[in-house]
């Protein structure tokens, strides 16, 4: 079956230009043409934690298994209480959690029962032990109204039907759900297999750490910021370092990593200025276009997938001003990353009020780097970093969410309300 084309694409796209994309056709076009990598690895459930599962998770058991009590009381039945008068029960004796009985209480009768006890045959209800209104040495004396016939009861199958989805394929395997895997007595899952990602940034004037830094020349941060990102995203990462200014170096290193990965994201060169032989370079190797994006930071943008001796991988040529490449790698290489894996990205936004007016122009969208903070009045609210300009890495520092001005927004008074999307959810 012949591959699709970005081409085929862009062509569902009406008013597709590629020098005046706006946002939202920029993630469709790159889901769109995405593909999940297939291979599957089985794991061991401590080992599974971030991972995405390659599977539904079938329950072979139900959960609970028998119906259980939901506190430390006794178990009665409902039918015994009495809606005017004091009720009061014959305790015949106590069940313990994990420790089945066998009792079976007659009408008048209660056992005392531990939080997780099976639920003895002919009892509906529990009532905890500090409502009980006497005690003594054989019996107990409950109130009128004091429970409900079926209070404090576990059914059996409450959580999970033995046969039942526990957890959809697609999920990232957080702490809970290993915990909710382990109770189903699971030891390995299927997972999908890691992604490979190489990286790397380009540009004569960048520096590495530990080298001296010559007039002109910057200290690489992109490719720091890119590893924590990737980092957090769960893949296997291939740090290239930086290639140079030159047309062979460019050439070989996406040869390279195009040869041995599923993705390569690249810092640098693909901004109105950059050097032509960039733009010509990853055209030649495969099906790329560049995209001028309706956004500020990160307008410039490079997409599309590569080839080199029989391999492919998927390619993100992202700005090189330090901002814009968190801008841009949290709202398109992201998702498309996480869609690689076989997982979803849902972005969840929520909306703030602005602390303070907002300056923005229609027709684009903007991601100003905001602090989300809790004012006198215990509201939530939401003031943006200071200048927004795309060289600040200070700014993402300081910041704990983007607020999202959308494409037809405008100016933004203070005290309405703005889109947020805290980092820690990006992560």
């Amino acid at each position: 079956m012949k591959n699709t084309t970005l081409n085929d694409v862009t062509s569902c796209l009406s008013d597709y230009d590629p020098d005046a994309l706006p946002v939202r056709h920029a993630q469709r076009i790159i889901n769109d043409f995405i593909t999940p990598v297939s291979a599957i690895e089985k794991v061991a459930l401590r080992s599974a934690l971030d991972r995405v599962l390659a599977a539904d998770i079938i329950s072979p058991i139900s959960v609970p298994a028998h119906d259980n009590s939901a506190m430390d009381g006794y178990a009665l039945r409902g039918a015994d209480l009495s809606e005017s008068s004091a009720t009061t029960l014959k305790a015949i004796a106590t069940v313990y959690a994990g420790r089945p009985s066998g009792i079976v209480p007659q009408p008048g009768e209660c056992v005392r029962i531990m939080t997780g006890g099976v639920m003895p045959e002919g009892c509906d209800s529990v009532i905890p032990q500090e409502h009980v209104g006497s005690i003594g040495e054989t019996t107990i004396t409950i109130t009128p109204g004091t429970i409900r016939t079926g209070d404090n009861r576990r059914f059996a199958g409450e959580d999970l039907l033995a046969g039942s989805a526990a957890i959809a394929k697609g999920k990232i395997i957080r702490p809970a759900d290993l915990g909710l895997i382990a109770s189903l007595g699971i030891a390995e899952i299927p997972v999908m297999r890691r992604l490979r990602v190489a990286f790397f940034s380009t540009g004569d004037e960048l520096r590495s750490i530990g080298e001296p830094l010559e007039a002109g020349c910057v200290y690489d941060s992109n490719r720091y910021t890119l590893f924590g990102m990737l980092t957090r995203l769960g893949c296997d990462i291939v740090d290239m370092g930086i290639v140079r200014d030159d047309p062979a170096a460019l050439e070989q290193a996406l040869r390279t990593a195009c040869e041995n990965v599923d993705a390569v994201i690249t810092s640098g060169g693909v901004s109105v200025g950059a050097a032509d032989y960039t733009k010509q370079i990853m055209a030649e190797l495969g099906d790329v276009t560049f995209w001028k994006i309706g956004m500020r930071p990160g307008r410039p943008l490079a997409f599309g997938r590569i080839n080199s001796n029989g391999k492919s991988a998927f390619l993100f040529g992202l700005p090189g001003n330090p901002v814009a490449v968190m801008v841009s790698f949290y709202f398109f290489a992201r998702a498309a990353l996480l869609r690689m894996m076989g997982a979803e990205a849902p972005q969840l936004l929520v909306k703030v009020k602005s602390a303070g007016a907002l300056r923005k122009k229609p027709g684009r969208t903007e991601y100003q780097r905001g602090i989300l903070s809790t004012n006198e009045h215990g509201e939530q609210q939401v003031r943006i970093t200071g200048s927004q300009g795309s060289g600040i890495l200070r700014s993402m520092s300081e910041a704990n969410c983007m607020v999202v001005l959308h494409d037809e927004q405008g100016n933004v008074a203070a005290g309405h309300m703005v889109d947020v999307i805290l980092f820690e959810g990006l992560a």
